[in-house]
Parts: structure tokens; C-alpha cells; sequence
């Protein structure tokens, strides 16, 4: 069961980090050049309300496996 917290929270700080990515980008704090393009690669402009949401649910989500895994 140890283990198994221990995953929980490993995986919850990498969402509460990736949350806080799109949160960030979202709205428009934060710009990132694409690493990786395979077609027509154009950063996005401006700021994205969808991605600061998404980046705020991921983000709380995270927070709540990592409060579940600290837990006795």
C-alpha cells in the first residue's frame, strides 16, 4: 500500500507541475517556443481560456493525489 501512495503522489506533483504549465500559458503568462513540429508548426498567441482551465483542473487534481498520498 506504501508503494502504492507513492506512485499517487509521484503522479500527483508531475500533474500539479503540468497543470501549472497550461495554466500559465493560458493565461498568456508564460510563452513557449514548439519543441517538436511534424506539419505546420505556429505557436499559439494570445491567451486561451480552455488551457487555463484544463491547466487549473489538472492542477487541483494533482494537489488532491498528493494531499490522498501524505495521508496515514
Amino acid at each position: 500500500m506504501r508503494a502504492i501512495k507513492l506512485l499517487i503522489g509521484a503522479v500527483g506533483c508531475a500533474a500539479v507541475a503540468l497543470g501549472a504549465l497550461w495554466l500559465l500559458q493560458g493565461v498568456g503568462a508564460l510563452h513557449i517556443r514548439p519543441i517538436l513540429c511534424f506539419a505546420d508548426c505556429a505557436p499559439v498567441q494570445g491567451a486561451s481560456t480552455s488551457w487555463a482551465v484544463a491547466g487549473l483542473l489538472l492542477a487541483a487534481c494533482g494537489t488532491i493525489a498528493i494531499i490522498y498520498a501524505a495521508r496515514r
